[in-house]
Formats: structure tokens, C-alpha cells, sequence
């Protein structure tokens, strides 16, 4: 045999064994919402629970995500905003509630944190805005700045781990979608 046939064996040989051990993975843990029919979704293994604002849209599943919402753009915004679900991503509390100001090349004023209890959960929120450089191409969102942007973060203790609310768009949209985020929040149960 032919080295150039021996190669293309290995590489098909690589490839098949890759693709098979990439099927099996098991998938990220998702944190589904409840149905805000009250129908309930999601499973009993599911620890933590939430209403998803009527006025808000699912969008399409992306990856490392336990859900995303697209929320209308506010009259005299030219696009969207949207609000990112994660699940137990690494690194604690307080080193993503920074890495999320950080994803500001400059604010319009001092990041708002505070911690509060809702429904026995503890919940770190975050209120920031300024010029948004984005969370990367891992996290979904684009990586060119955009001034004139505002975030609205809370981190929920949750007792299987903690479940990120991430919540960007243009100032003004996500300012007419302000409560209905804390409602969202507010209805945070185990």
C-alpha cells in the first residue's frame, strides 16, 4: 500500500471514532421554564422553575445555553433585545458579575449590584450600561461595540447550581422590558 492510502484510512478511522464519541456525550444540563399557560414544563428533575414573560419570544436553542428569549425592539430602537438562560457555568458569583461589567468597554456610571432573597432563592442582580463590547462568539452575541447599551443580570443560587438571567439589547428596550424581567425573577421557585 500506498502511504497516501494508509493516511486516508487513519483519517477515516480518527474521524469515525471522533464522531462516535461526540454522539454519545451526554448533552449540557437544561433548566427548562415553566410554561406561562401554567401548563408546566420540563421534568421533576428540574430544581429551579420560572414564568417566562408573555410579551417575549423563545428564540432557537444555541449552545452552552439552558434557554434564550428575544424581547421586541422599544419604539425608536432599531433592534432587539435578548435575555440568555445559562446553568452552572464555572467561576462563581462575583467573578461573572464582574467578567459582565467587564464586557462594557465604558459605562454610563457605577454598575448597580445588590443581593436579595426571592422565594427562598439567593439572587445577585446587576444593572449596567454603557458601550457593550459583547460576551464573545462562545456566548452568542457579537463582539463589535455597541454604545448606548444596557444589561440587566441576576445570578440565582440555585440548589443544583447557579442559573444565570442575562438580558442585553439597547438601553431603551430593555428598559420597557425591566419588569418584566423582575417579574421573571419574582417568579423563581424551587
Amino acid at each position: 500500500m500506498n502511504r497516501a492510502r494508509i493516511f486516508n484510512r487513519v483519517l477515516i478511522i480518527s474521524l469515525s471514532t471522533l464522531a462516535i464519541f461526540s454522539a454519545c456525550a451526554a448533552p449540557p444540563k437544561e433548566v427548562q421554564p415553566e410554561q406561562s399557560a401554567g401548563t408546566g414544563a420540563g421534568g421533576a428533575s428540574v430544581p429551579v422553575k420560572w414564568t417566562m414573560p408573555a410579551r417575549w419570544k423563545e428564540g432557537p436553542p444555541k449552545q452552552m445555553r439552558a434557554a434564550t428569549y428575544l424581547i421586541p425592539a422599544a419604539e425608536g430602537d432599531s433592534e432587539g433585545a435578548e435575555c440568555a438562560v445559562f446553568a452552572n457555568l464555572g467561576g462563581g458569583v462575583q467573578a461573572n458579575i464582574d467578567r459582565w461589567i467587564g464586557q462594557f468597554e465604558k459605562t454610563d456610571g457605577p454598575p448597580n449590584q445588590k443581593s436579595e432573597t426571592i422565594n427562598g432563592l439567593s439572587v445577585t442582580t446587576l444593572d449596567v450600561s454603557g458601550t457593550f463590547k459583547g460576551g464573545g462568539p462562545m456566548m452568542g452575541q457579537s463582539s463589535g461595540p455597541k454604545p448606548g447599551y444596557r444589561l440587566l443580570g441576576a445570578i440565582v443560587a440555585g440548589p443544583e447550581g447557579d442559573i444565570f438571567f442575562k438580558l442585553t439589547g439597547p438601553a431603551k428596550t430593555v428598559a420597557a422590558a425591566q419588569d418584566e424581567f423582575q417579574a421573571m425573577l419574582n417568579s423563581l421557585k424551587k
